[in-house]
């Protein structure tokens, strides 16, 4: 890291992947906006970090809310002055249930939060990184295997994580004048409170329920901290980090 203390925003900072990566950012020292839906989950990941001697910032946000997100943002550059790395994780599923008997309420649920959340996030980050000084600064998105491969009875999520990768792509292409570099992160059974019940099987494509292996957390901060310790004119575009033993080579 340079002498310059980096600020980073992280959106579903209360759990998972986000608390991980949150609290390795805050290790590595990094400035850290923790972001979620609920504080005192927010104050818990603060907290597991110990005493880092890095600041942050609790602030429950609604990212589906465009105000909330405002919010965010606002807050973040007032108390720190700048921004340098957005990590988009906040995200959501709906029940697995077949296509036909979603609700248009489930449906619209996870585009909000993993699509237009990501987007609404996106869009503050370029106000504040195309005119601060130092110019310029890194958007990660957590875009999900499924971005590549769906699971059974999973059409909104990975209708969001395949427009997520449409939306990495364009952010790349839009931030290129104003040294913003924007990468994905494609995650594979991190064991998370989300991937929970793979412990006990999850249906697969060919009708069967199977337990499917799952890996530490700190792997895919791991990842993100590396990807975002690159010099803006480096950038891993697209990294997939799973476990090995997943059914995603050859899923189906």
């Amino acid at each position: 890291m340079s002498s310059q203390v980096k600020v980073a925003i992280v959106t579903g900072a209360g759990t998972g992947v986000g608390q991980c990566t949150a609290i390795s950012l805050l290790r590595e020292g990094y400035s850290v906006a923790l972001a979620g839906r609920r504080k005192n989950l927010l104050e818990v990941t603060v907290k597991e970090a110990g005493d880092t001697g890095s600041p942050t910032l609790v602030i429950p946000t609604d990212v589906s809310d465009p105000d909330s997100v405002r919010e965010l943002f606002k807050q973040t550059k007032k108390t720190f002055g700048r921004l340098d790395l957005l990590f988009n994780n906040a995200g959501i599923g709906a029940p697995p249930v077949p296509l036909e008997d979603l609700t248009y309420e489930q449906w619209k649920a996870v585009l909000d939060v993993n699509l237009t959340g990501s987007f609404l996030c996106t869009q503050e980050a370029f106000k504040i990184m195309k005119s601060q000084n130092p110019r310029g600064g890194r958007i990660i998105n957590n875009g999900s295997i499924s971005a590549h491969v769906p699971r059974p009875f999973s059409s909104p999520y990975t209708a969001t994580k395949h427009a997520i990768t449409g939306l990495t792509r364009s952010t790349s292409l839009d931030g290129r004048v104003y040294d913003i570099a924007c990468g994905q992160i494609d995650i594979g059974n991190a064991a998370t409170e989300m991937t929970a019940p793979m412990e006990e099987g999850i249906i697969q494509a060919n009708g069967k329920t199977v337990v499917e292996p799952r890996m530490d957390a700190s792997n895919v901060a791991n990842a993100v901290v590396h990807m975002a310790s690159l010099p803006l004119n480096a950038n891993v575009m697209f990294m997939t980090v799973l476990a090995t033993k997943m059914p995603f080579v050859g899923r189906g």
